[in-house]
């Protein structure tokens, strides 16, 4: 496969990406874009935001060997851990660039949605750092399920506006942060979380995200001599996946394993596996696959986690897919919730519910994956925020 570094002029990876928005935002994607492509040349620019990502958010990460996984499954398996991150996991990497890009290009509010928290915990960190006014748009059941995140929002002094429509999670906070950017254009900056939405931004937060890959690239080289034979990352829009794939995308030799939210079965509804129920379409901006019914209305999703709980899937790997490049596999409610206990106990590292859908995936991975072989395992960030919401699940009393 020829690798892709790049969208096309208009934004697509192939079939997929694009902008499908109203007219309204337009100038303000096309100055997004222009200002972020000066700032990519710019040594400055880079200079700045490489020296926040070290001393701020303490990059970089490590890659941490984990013997007893390790042990249990035969193959040698690394962890990126993206949990040890500033605010507690790979969000931050995309909030501080794109807050950085905000005052260059003399936005001084920010908007941003959120679902399992973490995303908007990171730019409510940039914001207070760059003093920037923030507002965040959460659905009101990930409110419930991500308590603590919400009350850390707001001691960061960030509005979080609850969204009570549709399903009140995340594909519902999208639409209300959409609808705040239309009405506030000329004096505001949208942080979108992953790696999704309209052109430029699937490009941008990978962009941002890819020094997870960089690093993981370099570490594995400097431990292990060689390439791993598989990466493997949870997807929900797929910031942290993409991340961490893109940087090996010419290493045709690795293989790029993303998991999705099974959920709780496979219908419609039941479950965020946009490869395993998805058809393509339109949705928030953008061309991907989309869990929609057959009249091509987005239907309701669900996972354990709020992070997954998603009808779309960013374009880039829905290109990457169809290329044969990545393939995706689906991770039950209940594997996942395995997969908190699995690295908790073998590991001492507790993984947030999204991360858990890797490790809990791993049975049927490994399988696949010569013995010895190496595999990086991307633990996207810390289960603190999830230990309430999994004791409840688990019928535990707090």
């Amino acid at each position: 496969m020829k690798p892709q570094t790049l969208p096309d002029e208009k934004g697509r990876f192939g079939l997929y990406g694009g902008r499908y928005v109203p007219e309204t935002l337009i100038p303000a994607l096309d100055e997004v874009t222009r200002i972020y492509g000066e700032a990519k040349a710019d040594p400055v620019f880079q200079t700045e935001l490489l020296r926040l990502l070290r001393e701020f958010v303490g990059r970089p990460t490590q890659l941490t060997f984990a013997g007893r996984l390790s042990a249990k499954y035969g193959r040698r398996i690394w962890l990126k851990r993206e949990d040890l991150c500033h605010t507690g996991a790979h969000k931050i990497n995309n909030a501080i660039g794109q807050a950085l890009l905000a005052k260059r290009i003399g936005k001084k509010r920010i908007i941003a949605e959120t679902g399992a928290g973490q995303h908007g915990v990171a730019t409510a960190t940039a914001c207070a750092l760059l003093e920037l006014k923030c507002r965040v748009y959460m659905g009101v059941e990930d409110m419930r399920r991500q308590a603590p995140n919400v009350f850390r929002m707001r001691l960061l002094g960030t509005e979080v506006i609850g969204v009570e429509s549709g399903t009140k999670t995340l594909k519902d906070a999208v639409n209300e942060a959409l609808r705040d950017w239309v009405t506030n254009v000329n004096d505001t900056h949208y942080i979108i979380g992953s790696a999704l939405g309209p052109h430029p931004y699937p490009m941008m937060v990978r962009d941002f995200q890819s020094i997870i890959g960089r690093e993981a690239r370099a570490q594995i080289l400097e431990k292990e001599g060689r390439l791993p034979d598989a990466l493997v990352a949870c997807v929900g829009g797929g910031s942290n996946s993409i991340g961490l794939f893109h940087p090996f995308i010419p290493d045709t030799s690795v293989r790029f394993i993303g998991v999705e939210a099974g959920g709780i079965g496979k219908l419609l509804g039941e479950h965020a596996a946009r490869f395993d129920g998805g058809t393509y379409g339109v949705f928030q901006g953008m061309a991907s696959y989309v869990l929609q019914d057959g009249d091509g209305q987005v239907v309701g999703t669900h996972s354990v986690s709020a992070g997954l709980d998603y009808a779309s899937i960013g374009p880039e790997h829905a290109w990457l897919r169809d290329q044969g490049r990545a393939e995706y596999l689906r991770c039950s409610d209940d594997e996942a919730l395995r997969g908190v206990h699995l690295l908790a106990e073998t590991e001492g590292i507790i993984p947030a519910l999204e991360s858990a859908h890797a490790i809990g995936a791993l049975d049927r991975i490994t399988a696949t994956v010569p013995k010895d072989g190496i595999i990086i395992v991307n633990v996207s960030g810390r289960g603190d925020k999830d230990v309430a919401e999994i004791a409840r699940k688990e019928g535990v009393a707090l």
